[in-house]
């Protein structure tokens, strides 16, 4: 697996840490790099990296979640899904330069491994539609 890959499921694993156990930044960045200290610093540094883009512009975030996934609101989503989701945003507004289709696939990559397989199709869908509108306003 390549230092993105699991840069992008450590980030997702941060954030369904903060999502379900109600914790911090800082307190999810303390414990879970205290369990997966062996990461090496370029995987590190990007997983990091993604979690703070996700944390600091989650209302943003959500809000083009939402807005793409029609009839369907944050709350009611499976926590992978709605974390992977996250993440993928994150990075599609925090690495601009990661080309659109890169981002959208490693997210359907990871959400076939900590996934049900009928969230592919919906994840596909909402990123893409995220990903146009970002693209046109860049």
């Amino acid at each position: 697996m390549g230092t993105r890959r699991k840069s992008r499921e450590m980030a997702l694993q941060m954030l369904f840490q903060a999502d379900m156990g109600k914790q911090s930044a800082d307190q999810v960045r303390r414990t879970f790099w205290a369990e997966h200290g062996a990461a090496s610093h370029h995987v590190r540094g990007f997983a990091d990296d993604l979690f703070r883009v996700a944390m600091d512009r989650a209302g943003d975030i959500d809000g083009l979640i939402e807005k793409h996934a029609e009839h369907w609101r944050m709350e009611r989503m499976a926590v992978v899904d709605r974390n992977l989701l996250r993440a993928a945003v994150a990075e599609l507004l925090g690495y601009p330069e990661t080309p659109r289709a890169v981002v959208i696939n490693e997210a359907l990559e990871i959400a076939r491994k900590f996934s049900s397989p009928e969230s592919v199709q919906f994840l596909n869908g909402v990123l893409d539609s995220v990903g146009k509108e970002l693209e046109k306003t860049a």
